[in-house]
């Protein structure tokens, strides 16, 4: 390898059944996620959604140029105005734009144009890919594996936010560049998705549909 700055790294070593316990704890807390499209207007502190974001920003990413930003809105008006414009393509896509193969697959999810818990819930978190920028942030530099980089650092961001005992919604209208105008960020930025985050509703139901996971040997293949 080329010569570069260094500093030490370790992590503590386990015996094998700690550390087989400790994979499986995990998986069964992740387990336990579902997709909530049924909010309560329960607050969550601000400091939740910080120390997630934070967990967020240490994803591995192509050149460690950290493509990503995050946007959480509060605001009861922001909230309403991205309800509004998110709708008005949901629209679209239900009344013409998707296909009629898409709308069979969405079937069972019971998904239609009306969002409601993009204002109940407490906060949504706006992402964005950073086309460019690198680590200074100049809006010039390339970035690399942005999508990728940015995908990982989604699922990190979901999965701390479970372990808060919070319930999340991955929204993503199409288009969604009215997002990057109300959050106020530069054309270099594309907007990747809404997290809903808060807490589920006294007496929210998820589909029966999404409790279906593919088994191990469906997903995996051993060599």
């Amino acid at each position: 390898m080329r010569d570069h700055d260094t500093v030490p790294y370790s992590l503590p070593a386990l015996p094998a059944e700690d550390s087989i316990a400790r994979a499986r704890a995990m998986r069964d807390r992740l387990k336990q996620r579902r997709t909530c499209r049924y909010f309560s207007d329960a607050p969550v502190p601000r400091a939740v959604i910080e120390a997630a974001i934070e967990a967020a920003g240490t994803a591995p990413n192509g050149a460690n140029h950290q493509p990503w930003h995050f946007v959480a809105v509060a605001s009861p008006e922001t909230k309403r105005v991205i309800r509004e414009a998110a709708e008005e393509e949901e629209r679209n896509f239900y009344s013409g734009k998707a296909s009629e193969e898409w709308l069979e697959a969405l079937g069972p999810l019971g998904t239609d144009a009306n969002k409601p818990f993009l204002e109940t819930a407490p906060w949504l978190i706006v992402v964005f890919a950073q086309r460019k920028g690198g680590i200074a942030e100049d809006g010039e530099t390339q970035n690399y594996y942005v999508s990728e980089s940015v995908g990982i650092a989604c699922g990190m961001l979901i999965a701390t936010l479970h372990e808060a005992g919070l319930a999340t919604l991955t929204h993503t209208p199409s288009p969604m560049g009215f997002l990057r105008e109300i959050c106020g960020r530069p054309d270099h930025e594309k907007p990747v998705m809404v997290l809903v985050v808060g807490h589920p509703s006294e007496g929210a139901t998820v589909p029966a549909h999404a409790l279906r996971k593919k088994p191990l040997e469906q997903i995996a293949s051993w060599l």
